[in-house]
C-alpha cells in the first residue's frame, strides 16, 4: 500500500500497454489536490467497465475513486451486487466479501491496518449497494457503527435487488412494482441516513450521483472523519435505469428530479466530526 506499488519494473516496461504506463505516469497518486477536476485530462483510476450505458452507478463509482484522499493508501471492501463487477477493473486494493458481511470485513482489515503500520494513516472504505449495506447486510452494518469503527461506508442506493432480476428491497419506495415485484412496495423506504446517526455515526449524508462536486464533498469530509473520529455513512442515489424503465441517457434527469423528492439533501455532522473537519481546514487537508 503506497505509491511505489504502481511503479512498473523497468525490465517490463518495453511491454507494457500505455494504458499501464498512463496509470504510473499520468494518474493522481499521492496529490493532496487530486479531485473531480481530474477526470477531464488525467488518468483515472478505473476507466472502463462491463455496467450498463449509462449506469448512474458507474458514474457515481468514478466519483468516488477521484474524490479518495488517498487512494495509495485505501482499501476498498465491495460485496456481491452491480459493483462488483466493476472492481476487477479498478487500480486500487479492494476485497470482494460475502453478500452483506462487508463492514464485518472491513472492520477486520482496518483494525489490522492500524497494528501493522501504527504510523500511517490507511483507509478502508466500504462500497456495497442497498441489499447488501441495509437488507440481507444490516446487523454487520449497525454492529460497525455500534463498536465505533473508523470506516466509511457508501451505500449505492438503486432502490432494487439490480443485478437479480428486480426485486424489492428496504430501500425501494413504497409503492414501487418491479419484475419480480408486481404488486408493488407496501411499505415506506427506510431512511438508512437517519438510522446512522441513530446508530451512532458521526457523519451521515443522504444524496445523489447528480452533482459530481457535492459527491466530492461528502467523500472526503466522510473519510477524514472516519480516520480519527468514527463511522461515517454515505447514501447515495444511483437509480437503476434498466429495472425502472428509463434509457440510457434519462439516469441524469432522473437523479435531478429525486434531488427535489425522495434524496432531499440530509448531512449530520456530529460536534466532535465538526471540530475535526475545522481542524482539517485550517492544516489545508481539507
Amino acid at each position: 500500500m503506497s505509491v511505489e506499488i504502481y511503479k512498473i519494473n523497468p525490465e517490463f516496461r518495453d511491454i507494457m500497454p500505455q494504458e499501464i504506463i498512463d496509470l504510473e505516469e499520468d494518474a493522481t497518486w499521492g496529490q493532496k489536490k487530486r479531485g473531480i477536476n481530474d477526470l477531464t485530462d488525467r488518468k483515472e483510476i478505473m476507466e472502463e467497465h462491463s455496467l450498463c450505458a449509462g449506469c448512474p452507478e458507474a458514474a457515481g463509482l468514478r466519483y468516488v475513486l477521484a474524490s479518495l484522499p488517498t487512494p495509495e493508501e485505501t482499501v476498498i471492501v465491495n460485496s456481491t451486487g452491480c459493483t462488483s463487477l466493476m472492481f476487477p477493473h479498478i487500480a486500487l486494493h479492494t476485497v470482494h466479501s460475502l453478500f452483506g458481511n462487508q463492514n464485518a470485513v472491513a472492520t477486520g482489515i482496518k483494525r489490522s491496518l492500524e497494528w501493522r503500520f501504527p504510523n500511517k494513516t490507511k483507509d478502508v472504505v466500504v462500497l456495497a449497494g442497498d441489499g447488501a449495506t441495509v437488507d440481507i447486510g444490516l446487523d454487520y452494518t449497525l454492529q460497525s457503527f455500534f463498536r465505533q469503527e473508523n470506516i466509511t461506508t457508501i451505500c449505492f442506493d438503486n432502490e432494487v435487488y439490480a443485478n437479480t432480476g428486480g426485486q424489492e428491497s428496504g430501500m425501494t419506495p413504497k409503492g414501487q412494482v418491479f419484475k419480480m415485484a408486481p404488486k408493488g412496495k407496501q411499505f415506506d423506504k427506510v431512511s438508512m441516513w437517519r438510522l446512522a446517526v441513530e446508530s451512532g455515526c458521526h457523519y451521515s449524508v443522504n444524496l445523489t450521483a447528480s452533482a459530481p462536486k457535492a459527491v466530492q464533498k461528502a467523500v472526503r469530509e466522510a473519510i477524514l472523519i472516519a480516520r480519527d473520529i468514527g463511522p461515517t455513512y454515505i447514501n447515495l442515489y444511483t437509480p437503476c435505469i434498466l429495472e425502472i424503465g428509463l434509457d440510457a441517457h434519462e439516469g441524469l434527469r432522473e437523479m435531478k428530479e429525486q434531488d427535489k423528492d425522495r434524496f432531499v439533501s440530509f448531512k449530520f455532522v456530529s460536534e466532535a466530526a465538526e471540530a475535526h473537519l475545522a481542524k482539517c481546514k485550517e492544516e489545508g487537508i481539507l
